[in-house]
């Protein structure tokens, strides 16, 4: 790995981060969040990119105070091309390619998906690294998929949802309990204190490796439909067992998937990335396979889980080892395949 300083910056939804990596050491990894979504129940996506403009130049300046570098120390600048909201796309591009043009560096483009799973080469991230090829479930709340991993950038998609994200469930089913945005964290965090075991709800029977998620929320709604109406007080009542009780389910569902194909293709070799790989369960479960199918796993610092830019430093790297760059003709996209 070269000893490069790349600057990378991350502005897909409603984070506003910067990183300095060099080699594929993090430096700093400066991040702003935007409490006012939580209002809403959801971002917005107007408010999110007003919001990336007030923030993205205080979190650059502060990623490279963090660092102690300069800004004529640079030698390339990544950024988040997409996918994601392209209104919160348009400004970290935007500032990416003028910083860029100011500073006479190269651009670099990075594929907001392929960060969150080489986030995993990242001097810190792991251990050791995971070896190719192996499985990574990336599931956040905008995208949950299997992805077969060959190499840096050789990776196939052999699963995916065909509607809901697994983190999206988690947030809409939160809402069904009155729980604040996002509630994936608070499922979390009030799962500890309840019985896994206490209720049941449908899962997908999916034949291949894809997901689905509306069944499991539609069939809670049902189930809190019917129960408030024998009694007002059920979810306060109960409210650490449901989320103990979806969660199971969540899980469940996104270990079933990852267990099939990693024994279909007989890889050992296995990674969480993305939002959801926080979840102190899915970590669990990733742990009992490591002891009971003897699995090698690899499960992200907690930084590295949610929308951050040393992951898009480490892309960014990745690439201007290769010469991969980019020109100013470059533009925002909401959709970037894997």
């Amino acid at each position: 790995m070269s000893d490069s300083i790349i600057l990378g910056i991350e502005s897909s939804c409603d984070d506003t981060s910067a990183a300095i990596i060099k080699g594929n050491a993090i430096l700093s990894n400066i991040a702003a969040n935007q409490a006012i979504h939580k209002e809403y129940g959801g971002v917005v996506p107007e408010l999110a990119s007003r919001a990336h403009q007030q923030n993205i130049i205080p979190v650059v300046e502060k990623s490279l105070l963090k660092a102690n570098i300069q800004q004529n120390a640079i030698s390339a600048i990544g950024f988040t091309r997409g996918p994601g909201l392209l209104g919160s796309l348009l400004v970290g591009t935007s500032f990416a390619k003028s910083l860029a043009m100011s500073l006479d560096v190269p651009l670099i483009e990075v594929n907001h998906l392929q960060a969150h799973i080489l986030a995993h080469f990242i001097e810190d991230a792991n251990p050791m690294p995971p070896k190719f090829p192996f499985l990574c479930l990336t599931v956040s709340g905008g995208h949950t998929m299997i992805v077969l991993v060959k190499d840096y950038f050789d990776m196939e998609i052999i699963g995916k949802t065909i509607d809901d994200a697994a983190g999206e469930a988690f947030d809409k089913i939160g809402k069904i309990f009155d729980l604040d945005y996002p509630a994936g964290p608070i499922i979390d965090r009030l799962a500890k204190e309840g019985n896994p075991d206490a209720f049941k709800f449908n899962k997908p029977r999916l034949e291949n490796y894809d997901y689905s998620f509306s069944g499991i929320k539609t069939s809670v709604l049902y189930f809190i439909q019917k129960e408030v109406k024998k009694d007002p007080d059920f979810i306060k009542n109960n409210l650490n067992d449901l989320c103990a009780s979806v969660q199971k389910s969540i899980i469940e569902i996104l270990m079933n998937k990852l267990e099939k194909a990693a024994l279909d293709l007989n890889i050992k070799e296995v990674a969480i990335a993305g939002g959801v790989s926080a979840n102190s369960a899915l970590r669990k479960a990733m742990q009992d396979n490591h002891e009971k199918l003897d699995w090698n796993i690899y499960i992200p610092k907690f930084e590295y889980t949610t929308d951050n830019a040393a992951m898009i430093a480490m892309v960014a790297q990745l690439k201007f080892e290769r010469g991969e760059f980019t020109d100013l003709r470059t533009t925002a996209t909401a959709k970037y395949d894997l």
